[in-house]
């Protein structure tokens, strides 16, 4: 039953209250979303160690950013990958295939769909194929040197369990800080 409800309608209403400003506000909106991811992001080449636990939270603002617009979300990822080339470029082959592909794509499934099942399922074939490409095509060892450089099905479909998991938590926390923003905004 809970993954079968629909999600809230609370999103649609934010979304037609977002595109109601000024497109200056939303692009300054959408600015200020890619910084933070940026920030977030590069905390793994800033602070070794701690840092790592830190660069996952960088696809809440895109996620966030793309739940509001689409066109302004994916701006703000294209934003944050050019921000990443001047402030740690080593995370260019991170971000762009695994945590900012996922923000942007729970962000499209939430545009484009209301079950939360269908919502899940699209971020997770989204962050499937970024670590995909990152391990066959790139050759990245993105999950480390235990993981094999040919292909198999088996590596693949656990890749996709973890990332429909991984999928779960992150549109849970979405919808739990869209909520916590839009009672902030409506003060």
């Amino acid at each position: 039953m809970y993954f079968i409800r629909n999600i809230s309608i609370d999103i649609r209403t934010a979304q037609l209250t977002f595109n109601q400003k000024s497109k200056t506000s939303r692009l300054i909106l959408a600015a200020l979303f890619a910084s933070i991811a940026a920030v977030l992001q590069a905390a793994g080449g800033f602070l070794p160690g701690v840092g790592y636990f830190i660069s996952p939270f960088a696809t809440a603002p895109i996620l966030l950013c793309s739940m509001l617009s689409l066109p302004l979300g994916a701006m703000g990822y294209v934003l944050t990958n050019l921000l990443l080339l001047i402030l740690q470029p080593s995370e260019l082959l991170v971000f762009p295939f695994t945590t900012g592909l996922i923000g942007l794509g729970i962000g499209a499934a939430f545009c484009f769909f209301k079950k939360r099942w269908i919502i899940i399922t699209t971020g997770a074939s989204f962050l499937t194929i970024g670590i995909l490409i990152l391990l066959y095509v790139i050759k990245f060892p993105v999950l480390g040197p235990s993981i094999s450089e040919t292909f198999s099905i088996s590596t693949t479909g656990g890749i996709f369990l973890f990332a429909l998991i991984y999928n779960w938590i992150w549109v849970d926390i979405g919808l739990i800080i869209f909520k916590k923003l839009n009672t902030i905004m409506a003060l």
